[in-house]
């Protein structure tokens, strides 16, 4: 008798999940359930849905809840949605079970709201959530060659040190699944392209209130980088496009290695858009091919533009791009850039690099600049040599003349010289658009010779360098984007001669501005003569310090963040004349689509004035 009842009772609960008519009614006799499409006679929903509790779990419940769908059926009885809210119960546990709640209360009403005009039913579900379930052990397993190969211990390192969901964090299914997605970018990153979550199990403790994680990654094959495919070429030949890539043919995957490369063929301006991916399909683990799909540019095109700087005002340009020259085959781009300040005319030819990377180049300038400390300068160089663009670094030797002519009372004398030059720098940020940490590092170094009046040698050296280091703490797993930042900004420069010697002004060094010392007009700081004039002077200083603070609004990080600073600088012709000139301020940046937009307000010390500055863009 009793298996006969329990059938009977079974059979009976059963019943009420089968569509009733008016269901069946409102979809056309479908028997799929209405997503609200159909609103009742009277223009009002069958019922509303009220939930009381806290606001991240209302916000939550209120969009995903399953009985949300079935408010526009025309014809509910009470009784159904009686039925429709046990569902709901069971539904509002699952989905408070994914923010980490294992038992909470939960209290479900059904209330008559005849005179109100969103519906004449109200189903109100108070919540009390309960604690959160922590994070109380996490086991992070593999399969697979990196699973014993000895090579593959800081690959293994880097996985687990990266857990985003350590003991003692706050479980939510959210972060669960990014852990585990964050895991296994991080392990197909080298050497296993085709990396898989194998198996993932959370168990949550209601008693202790605690979940238990483990995940299991499968790695896959070890691949090799093959050769390079170059899909899409017409104007430009293959060769071409492999000897500007430089994929490393043989040497282990690396997905670092492999944007490189894409990123050298976006940036070498013979391509509009280019892809590159390692085809897993074909060949084999030990060589896989890499596959490039370009899109050609054209082989001449003239761009136009317009912009604007606080230090010089608003600026028109017009380029000239030719991809390959007659003759030559080389890389063309001619500027021609007019501001308030600075009137300049230029050209530089570049070669395809060779199989180390490295490009011969040379370029030519004339300029104005009306701003040069207290006088207008005219100004020609000429450079010639090689250079080197390889992942965060850059390199350059080259020959360089110059050339100067400066007007105003009391000028400096026309000079010109000729130098051999080494230039390095390095870039180790974690964005190269916007970094948020990081360091970047600039060396020039320079043997020059007047060719202007006694003809002497010189020694001229230019350091730049730039920190930037994140501080306190954060609670979630985003959360270092949140913290605040300390930017360290130093820069130190001096040329060595003999005090006859005629050095262009161009190899001397001047200050003040946007990217250099804030609340100073462009080149103000300079050396002071017995006429109150400004001129370059052999001798430069530059710190700065900034404080960068994100700012969250209701609990979300916003593309905006507020700074305030402290820039000081000094030039002069000898190095213990150096006095500091200092600016203070405040400012704020905004994150847009093309990058970092920057306005301070920063107050001159020295000057006794207020300035305004504002900037597009990150460089270094």
């Amino acid at each position: 008798m009793w298996p006969a009842l329990l059938f009977v009772v079974l059979l009976l609960q059963g019943c009420a999940l089968w569509p009733s008519r008016s269901d069946a009614n409102a979809d056309g006799g479908s028997g799929k359930p209405v997503t609200g499409e159909r609103a009742a006679a009277d223009g009002r929903d069958a019922f509303s849905v009220e939930v009381v509790g806290p606001d991240a779990v209302q916000e939550y419940l209120e969009k995903h809840l399953d009985i949300q769908r079935y408010k526009g059926l025309d014809d509910l009885a009470a009784g159904e949605v009686s039925r429709l809210m046990v569902a709901a119960e069971a539904n509002a546990r699952e989905l408070l079970a994914t923010l980490g709640y294992a038992s909470p209360t939960l209290t479900l009403e059904l209330i008559d709201t005849p005179d109100a005009k969103q519906a004449p039913r109200k189903v109100r579900i108070t919540v009390e959530p309960g604690e959160a379930a922590k994070v109380d052990k996490v086991t992070i397993g593999f399969e697979g060659p990196v699973a014993t190969d000895p090579r593959d211990d800081a690959h293994r390192k880097a996985v687990r040190g990266g857990w985003k969901l350590p003991p003692g964090q706050i479980f939510t299914q959210g972060s669960w699944d990014g852990a585990k997605s964050l895991g296994l970018r991080t392990l197909a990153a080298k050497r296993y392209p085709t990396a898989s979550v194998r198996e993932s199990r959370a168990t949550l403790d209601a008693d202790q209130h605690s979940a238990d994680l483990a995940v299991t990654y499968d790695s896959g094959p070890a691949y090799r980088f093959g050769p390079l495919q170059v899909n899409g070429v017409q104007r430009y030949s293959a060769d071409a496009a492999r000897r500007i890539a430089r994929v490393p043919t043989g040497a282990d995957y690396d997905q670092q290695q492999l944007l490189d490369a894409q990123q050298r063929l976006a940036s070498s301006g013979y391509y509009d858009s280019v892809f590159l991916t390692l085809d897993t399909e074909h060949g084999t683990p030990e060589a896989s091919p890499v596959v490039a799909q370009v899109r050609e540019a054209p082989l001449q095109k003239v761009v136009a533009g317009v912009g604007f700087t606080s230090d010089n005002g608003p600026r028109v340009s017009l380029d000239h791009i030719h991809n390959e020259m007659p003759v030559l085959g080389w890389r063309a781009v001619s500027s021609l850039s007019i501001d308030q300040s600075v009137k300049s005319l230029g050209t530089e030819w570049t070669d395809l690099p060779d199989e180390g990377g490295w490009r011969w180049f040379g370029s030519g300038q004339i300029k104005r600049d009306s701003d040069a400390g207290s006088y207008q300068e005219d100004s020609a160089r000429l450079r010639a040599g090689r250079n080197k663009a390889d992942g965060h670094i850059d390199r350059s030797l080259f020959l360089q003349y110059d050339y100067t002519d400066n007007e105003g009372i009391d000028p400096p004398p026309s000079a010109s010289a000729i130098s051999a030059n080494w230039g390095w720098t390095g870039r180790y940020f974690n964005d190269p658009a916007n970094p948020t940490s990081g360091q970047g590092l600039g060396v020039e170094l320079g043997l020059g010779y007047t060719l202007t009046g006694e003809r002497l040698p010189f020694v001229r050296t230019h350091w730049r360098w730039l920190g930037i280091f994140p501080v306190g703490s954060a609670d979630t797993p985003d959360g270092a984007a949140r913290r605040s930042r300390f930017a360290l900004r130093g820069e130190l420069g001096g040329v060595f001669a003999k005090d006859a010697a005629q050095i262009p002004t161009t190899q001397l060094f001047l200050t003040g501005g946007d990217t250099t010392v804030r609340g100073y007009s462009y080149q103000q700081i300079g050396v002071v003569t017995d006429l109150d004039q400004i001129t370059a002077g052999r001798y430069l200083g530059v710190a700065s310090i900034e404080w960068q603070k994100p700012i969250v609004s209701d609990g979300k990080l916003t593309d905006w963040e507020g700074v305030g600073f402290v820039d000081a600088g000094s030039v002069a012709d000898r190095f213990g004349a150096l006095d500091a000139k200092v600016g203070v301020g405040v400012g704020a940046r905004w994150k847009s689509p093309v990058g970092p937009v920057q306005a301070d307000i920063a107050y001159g010390v020295d000057v006794k004035k207020f300035r305004l500055h504002l900037r597009l863009g990150f460089s270094f």
